[in-house]
């Protein structure tokens, strides 16, 4: 399957709205400041990792988007970030389990340049000879970390590696790292091995095209964001819990499995209520039974 690359998106240009929703509230005084004084939770697990049979998957949520995904013959990182601050942004959940405590690492893969989804210090704690997947344009950002080989992917590139296949998709976000950084690509991934299918959404809105990633690639296993939808700019750049299942519906998989939410409070939702409001909507739905919250730092075999 080859189609056209898709350019990243251009910004949106700014608006009138967006600059008075920023006069509405404040995000320092509101959010930032009440951050600093909040007792960081969540307890670091010393995992025993599972050892898998023909057909099984191991899933592991570190913790916001970083997790474990594991084959009986891959260890696989996506987005490891074990960071305790963003620039000033206050890491509020322990990461589920010390980055000492990982298995043997066989491959990275990065869904964009955020500084929550890229973490350069983990990174270099996590380097040792394997490769790394980022998107198009984020090369120069891990180069010297000790990687052995950078791949860059553009949307629905292909890239088969050790069994693997890894899928490029498109998503509803921005790649910047920085201020006016707009040639950076972004987006998530399907990884699939014997017949498995995980599908990580990375950061992304709402938008038409979870439909065509599930006709597509049809994953099995979606891990999809559920949090920071309520962000002092107002842009339109992360999913709400509803919005998670409508895309989970529409890319027609098994299961649900959310993050991005209870780990760096980076919008002005309560930490607490994106999965209230997950169990909510998957009642509503009727497919509250497909939806597995996983705990961070405890392995789950699928």
């Amino acid at each position: 399957m080859t189609t056209p690359a898709h350019p990243p998106q251009p910004k949106p240009k700014k608006d009138k709205k967006r600059a008075k929703r920023w006069n509405e509230r404040n995000f320092i005084t509101e959010v930032l400041i009440p951050s600093f004084f909040v007792k960081r939770s969540g307890v670091q697990q010393r995992p025993v990792f599972p050892k898998l049979g023909k057909g099984q998957i191991g899933l592991t949520w570190i913790g916001h988007a970083s997790f474990l995904i594991q084959t009986p013959k891959h260890n696989i990182l996506v987005d490891p970030n074990w960071a305790n601050w963003l620039i000033v942004i206050r890491r509020l959940k322990r990461a589920g389990i010390a980055i000492n405590d990982l298995p043997n690492i066989d491959l990275v893969l990065i869904t964009h340049a955020h500084f929550d989804h890229l973490n350069r210090r983990t990174l270099a704690a996590v380097a040792a000879q394997q490769p790394i997947v980022v998107p198009s344009g984020v090369s120069n950002l891990v180069h010297d970390l000790g990687f052995k080989h950078v791949h860059e992917m553009n949307w629905w590139d292909e890239w088969q590696h050790d069994g693997l296949k890894i899928t490029f998709t498109p998503a509803k976000h921005w790649g910047a790292r920085v201020l006016h950084d707009s040639h950076r690509g972004y987006g998530g991934y399907v990884i699939e091995f014997e017949g498995r299918q995980v599908y990580h959404c990375g950061d992304s809105a709402y938008f038409s095209g979870f439909r065509e990633i599930g006709r597509q690639l049809a994953p099995e296993i979606a891990l999809l964001p559920i949090g920071a939808y309520d962000p002092p700019s107002g842009r339109d750049v992360h999913m709400g819990p509803e919005q998670a299942v409508q895309a989970f519906q529409e890319l027609q998989a098994k299961m649900l499995i959310p993050m991005h939410f209870g780990t760096y409070r980076m919008s002005y939702e309560p930490m607490h209520e994106p999965e209230e409001r997950l169990k909510l909507a998957g009642e509503h739905h009727n497919c509250l039974e497909q939806i597995r919250l996983l705990t961070e730092g405890m392995p789950q075999v699928f």
